[in-house]
């Protein structure tokens, strides 16, 4: 399995540190909002890797971290006159909603910024205690300069980092500065001493909070490691965050902190980055709401992952079609299952199974190359034409042919997520009704009650249920 490590900028051979066993650190939300669906892209990436590496027998220790502590959390919560605490457990259980509905499996650790403040406060007093970190008033900083490789990860040399512009209190009003009292103006925040109505914990620099990049430092460290197998996160972090992570992190352990950086690209609409700080951006909740929670899972993974996205209802109509596809596949296959014959194979179809294992190692190989869902799903594509041609009702597959079928189609779709939020053909009120209303207009057209039968049709076709007569019976499905 090779990866495209974007330290170096070349796909490399996956090397765990432990052998069959990953340890993956994945940047996690900022609650204050609902998610949009630029934000969905690394949460359904990188929910796949893991599945991906699972299925090929590694053990997976996933850490996705909800930062709880921030600038835009203490607005909102003073806007609403409530505590941060109570705005970021209402997001982190929407969060969770839209998560369940993407077909995202939780996190072995969903660790939190503010569950972390004892072991954030011993990371930075242990940078000042080495020389890397400086007091200045209540705020504490990173000195970049004492890091050498600053700027590797984000392949950019000190001098050319533009100098960052801070909110500055002065009287009523915030302006923007330089950071004056820093060393040097491009040195990051590791403690930022409290403001007025803001959420603090004492420390020894006096009351303050947690700079936004230790906190993933300090819980990857706690969770994972001193080193970590796969950071991974959206191109839009590789810097200041992901590289500040790396200065700080091995600053601290002395120790590469990430063997292998992998960063997904950027999801854009009308060509220009989806962003809630630029107002162009549909929240997952409702792009589900128009396509579904599913189509949009597909949509993310018909493109490699490093890939630009450009969003569109266009292109979220043409996933959906294709998870169709899927769907129906399993559908017809399901169905011939239930209502085939209980027969030996036939040497057609004993030759055919025999090609199905190709089908597993192309997928392997093209997912092996630095994680390429487009071409897998392409894979997963053509099998499902292949098994659709072998199974069709007229040629009266076995149930051992239409089994095998569909174990090779679920097991690869599967790998993926695709297929999880598919109706089944369950006992719930609806299924059990619609059986009923076949049986019944089965039986009208046996007594030639042909009235009887059309009307059971036309109750069938108002339920948006739409029927097709097969050798192996009457196949229902929702329109």
């Amino acid at each position: 399995m090779k990866l495209f490590n974007s330290q170096t900028g070349k796909k490399e051979e996956f090397k765990p540190i432990e052998p069959q066993k990953v340890r993956l650190y994945a940047c996690g939300p900022t609650v204050y909002d609902y998610i949009h669906v630029g934000n969905a892209r690394p949460v359904i990436t990188f929910d796949a890797l893991r599945r991906y590496l699972e299925w090929r027998g590694y053990e997976v220790t996933f850490v996705q971290n909800f930062t709880d502590v921030d600038d835009k959390i203490i607005d909102r919560a003073n806007r609403e006159g409530i505590t941060c605490d109570e705005l970021t457990e209402r997001f982190i259980e929407e969060y969770f909603t839209d998560a369940r509905g993407l077909g995202v499996e939780e996190a072995t650790v969903h660790p939190k910024a503010t569950e972390n403040i004892e072991g954030i406060i011993e990371a930075v007093q242990s940078l000042i205690d080495k020389g890397f970190a400086y007091q200045t008033g209540n705020d504490v900083y990173f000195r970049i300069e004492k890091f050498p490789s600053y700027g590797a990860l984000s392949g950019q040399d000190i001098e050319d980092i533009p100098i960052p512009m801070e909110p500055v209190i002065v009287g009523d009003r915030v302006r923007l500065g330089l950071g004056a009292e820093k060393e040097n103006p491009r040195d990051f925040a590791l403690w930022k001493g409290a403001k007025p109505g803001e959420v603090s914990w004492n420390s020894p620099w006096g009351e303050g909070r947690p700079g936004w990049h230790i906190e993933c430092s300090v819980m990857a460290n706690r969770y994972l490691g001193q080193t970590v197998d796969i950071h991974a996160g959206g191109q839009d972090l590789t810097f200041p965050h992901h590289e500040n992570e790396v200065a700080q992190s091995e600053a601290l352990n002395g120790c590469k902190f990430v063997n292998y950086w992998l960063h997904n690209g950027f999801l854009s609409i009308d060509s220009k980055k989806m962003s809630k700080s630029l107002g162009n951006f549909f929240t997952v909740r409702d792009a589900a709401e128009a396509y579904g929670y599913d189509t949009i899972r597909m949509f993310m993974l018909m493109s490699h992952y490093r890939s630009p996205l450009n969003y569109s209802g266009e292109i979220l109509v043409q996933a959906k079609a294709g998870l169709e596809r899927l769907y129906n596949a399993v559908d017809n296959l399901e169905f011939l299952i239930k209502n085939a014959e209980m027969a030996d194979l036939s040497a057609e179809e004993a030759g055919f199974l025999e090609t199905l294992p190709s089908y597993k190692t192309r997928f392997i190989e093209a997912m092996d190359d630095d994680f390429n869902t487009a071409d897998g799903i392409a894979v997963i594509f053509e099998l499902v034409r292949e098994v659709n041609g072998a199974c069709a009702a007229d040629k009266s597959p076995s149930k051992p042919f239409a089994e095998a079928c569909l174990n090779a189609v679920c097991e690869l779709a599967d790998v993926l997520g695709l297929l999880y939020a598919r109706d089944t053909k369950s006992t719930d009120d609806l299924d059990v009704q619609v059986e009923a209303l076949i049986a019944a207009r089965t039986q009208a057209r046996a007594d030639k009650n042909w009235a009887e039968a059309d009307r059971i049709r036309d109750e069938l076709k108002d339920m948006g249920i739409v029927l097709e007569d097969t050798p192996q019976g009457i196949k229902w499905k929702k329109a």
